[in-house]
């Protein structure tokens, strides 16, 4: 009888253990993993494609150097409000106009990656000369005109379900997140920090004897 009572106390402490680490899962916060705004640098959207290479590039090397914290840039417009960002990837949509026609559709969802690059390419007539004027284009295009407000499934509320947000990042597919308070950018949700978390918490749900 002894033997049985220890061992329901057992389960029962093992039990309420693993209920208290489920609630530090449930209690994951957004604004408590985003990166603030404040911690990146910026960029006017008036800058042009010519500056704005450069200015990534010194980005980059200040991030790999340690003396810098992010390596994207965050684009402000003349109010000095956050717009958006800008990556490389992002210059080189830029190249190429068309591809503003695909942004936001649903056929990557739809119809999957293959169908969009295989079709879209021809029937938009994607990167039939974008690099032929690459200079003009270098000092005429102006951030402003690649990166555009981000659209409603890029951006995540600050009082939003950490469920919700991984719901946009495994459907969207997108490497971060913008967190909008009140109408407002005030940071950035990547999905390397909410996996990091995960990851955390998981090991946390293991017993002190390596059992599960």
């Amino acid at each position: 009888m002894q033997k049985i009572n220890s061992t329901l106390f057992a389960a029962n402490r093992q039990g309420s253990e693993t209920q208290g680490r489920k609630t530090t899962v449930d209690k994951m916060d957004i604004r408590d993993l985003m990166t603030p705004i404040d911690q990146f640098s910026r960029i006017s959207h008036k800058t042009t494609f010519y500056e704005a290479v450069l200015a990534l590039e010194k980005s980059q090397e200040e991030f790999l150097s340690g003396r810098g914290k992010q390596r994207i840039l965050l684009v402000e417009n003349e109010r000095n409000e956050v717009v958006g960002k800008l990556t490389p990837m992002d210059l080189l949509r830029g190249l190429e106009p068309n591809y503003n026609k695909i942004e936001g559709s649903e056929m990557i969802s739809r119809f999957g990656l293959g169908y969009v690059v295989e079709s879209m390419k021809d029937e938009m007539r994607l990167w039939q000369k974008p690099l032929a004027d690459l200079c003009t284009k270098a000092q005429d295009l102006k951030v402003g005109d690649i990166v555009k407000l981000p659209i409603p499934g890029r951006t995540i509320s600050v009082n939003d379900s950490m469920d919700e947000a991984l719901h946009r990042f495994v459907v969207g597919g997108h490497e971060s997140l913008f967190v909008t308070e009140k109408g407002q950018i005030i940071g950035l949700l990547r999905f390397s920090d909410v996996y990091k978390a995960i990851s955390e918490a998981m090991k946390a749900c293991r017993s002190p004897s390596g059992d599960s």
